[in-house]
């Protein structure tokens, strides 16, 4: 952050001195622009009408065993990841805009992993202990200082209107990358919080609860399907969100993790997969359950899967009972 200039009596001095400030930010906020890499191209899913029965058919049968649950309370993408050179893909609701809760981390675990790669950033003990604590304990204290170095912001009090529009201009810096990777209808810009956002974080809200984090079923289980595939910024960074992303439903006691354990991954305790592999990322508040994950099962399914979840964020059975259809049916299909 530039200091600010202080203890300079003439207002000429001022005015050159805040003309400065500006154009430095402005030096530095191009320089760290987030850039997807040379050659990328958006994922090419084909829709297919079996995966879309199979998805359709999950959908109401976990409608029609929890009664409350609304139609428009649940989106689901589902991405099949066997032949990579053909993915089918099917989705419910996949365009609906949600608030992302947690899930929205692992975006930010891409964009830094991006910086990280194009050297604008430079890997350090704290700032790899953020993007684990971020991924693995999902904590929120850390995904707000992640998202102060890859934007170089930071939260504090208000901003008069010429620096507000500068420090916007560079919180929406994740938006610009994933909309260049052709990632769409996806708001992407705010910390996430235990309890409320102050001072300029609520100014960027517009004191209303506007411009929130929004994500899509279809957007969360592409990004899965891109960092599982390793097309998010190469193979050897898709490999390193891998490594933070995995899970073992299985284990037991200290090294059990409830995004593991209650959210896609209870669908392959239930049916004892006990060979299955698993990787996610997890959203909950007062409102929302989510979860985006990559799932590979002994029979040789490999899939992508988003659920989206709003109002029942208390019930535990929605989401696994949804991957668990799932599973049941694309394995019938297989043999």
């Amino acid at each position: 952050m530039v200091k600010h200039c202080v203890g300079i009596a003439t207002a000429v001095f001022l005015t050159v001195c805040f003309a400065s400030v500006v154009q430095a930010q402005n030096t530095a906020s191009s320089e760290k622009e987030i850039v997807r890499p040379k050659g990328y191209e958006s994922l090419r899913l084909n829709s297919s009408t079996g995966l879309q029965a199979m998805v359709d058919k999950a959908v109401a049968e976990v409608i029609e065993a929890h009664k409350e649950l609304k139609k428009d309370d649940i989106a689901v993408t589902l991405i099949d990841l066997r032949e990579p050179a053909n993915l089918a893909y099917a989705h419910y609701r996949g365009e609906a805009p949600t608030y992302p809760a947690s899930v929205v981390k692992a975006f930010y675990l891409a964009a830094m992993h991006q910086q990280l790669e194009d050297g604008k950033l430079k890997m350090t003990p704290e700032l790899e202990r953020g993007l684990r604590d971020m991924i693995v304990t999902s904590s929120n204290e850390a995904t707000q200082y992640i998202v102060d170095v890859l934007t170089d912001t930071s939260s504090g009090g208000e901003l008069p209107a010429k620096e507000f529009e500068l420090w916007s201009y560079r919180r929406n810096r994740m938006n610009r990358y994933f909309a260049s990777m052709g990632y769409g209808n996806i708001n992407i810009n705010q910390k996430t919080h235990c309890e409320d956002a102050y001072g300029v974080e609520q100014q960027f809200r517009n004191y209303k609860g506007e411009n929130r984090n929004m994500i899509t079923s279809n957007a969360s289980a592409r990004l899965m399907a891109d960092i599982a595939l390793g097309r998010v910024v190469n193979r050897e960074r898709s490999s390193m969100m891998m490594e933070l992303l995995k899970r073992d439903p299985f284990a037991e006691g200290k090294a059990a993790n409830s995004q593991a354990t209650d959210f896609a991954g209870k669908a392959l305790i239930d049916g004892k997969l006990t060979g299955a592999k698993l990787w996610s990322k997890a959203g909950w508040t007062s409102r929302n359950r989510h979860d985006a994950a990559y799932v590979e099962t002994p029979g040789g399914l490999k899939f992508a899967i988003a659920v989206l979840t709003e109002n029942r964020s208390n019930e535990k059975e929605i989401i696994p009972a949804m991957v668990g259809k799932l599973i049941d049916q694309m394995m019938d299909r297989k043999e």
